[in-house]
């Protein structure tokens, strides 16, 4: 049994351990978690477009990475990143970076596609998810260090998403 302080209670030694590695690698893990998730949308609606609409796999590359971005803003702003960004125009800047840096990640995915397809002649779908390995990559370091981080100006108080500085 392990006392826990942050928490207030004691726990089994198993159990602590694991909420603490939670605790500390929270973000990181609910990234993957949700991450996983977007990278699902952005798949199955491209398998859809492609196998059931017949559309060219750019056009269905293009939509899929739309479905999921949008995806992906709800999900990394609630639950990954927290933002307790609050009134019209705080919420319109984040929404601006967001998309900005999804954007660059889009034409990353619309990049590799068009290499990987047209160029070197790999199958679509491969290249698809060497496309979203790079992507997953590129977007989590967009959202930590661009959208979601605080002024880091060294003031106390509150960062734009609401959290108490050190």
């Amino acid at each position: 049994m392990i006392f826990l302080p942050q928490i207030g209670y004691t726990v089994p030694g198993e159990a602590a351990y694991l909420r603490l590695f939670f605790e500390k690698y929270r973000e990181l893990i609910l990234y993957v978690f949700f991450g996983g998730l977007t990278t699902l949308v952005d798949w199955v609606s491209y398998g859809l477009m492609r196998d059931l609409l017949h559309m060219p796999y750019m056009t269905a590359a293009f939509l899929s990475q739309m479905f999921s971005i949008l995806f992906a803003y709800v999900t990394n702003r609630r639950f990954v990143f927290e933002s307790r960004v609050h009134g019209a125009k705080a919420v319109a800047a984040e929404m601006a970076k967001f998309f900005g840096a999804r954007g660059a990640s889009l034409l990353l995915n619309m990049l590799v596609m068009y290499v990987g397809v047209d160029i070197l002649n790999i199958n679509d779908k491969v290249i698809k998810v060497i496309a979203s390995v790079l992507v997953i990559i590129a977007n989590y370091i967009f959202s930590k260090l661009f959208v979601f981080r605080s002024s880091g100006h060294g003031e106390q108080g509150e960062d734009p998403n609401g959290k108490e500085k050190k």
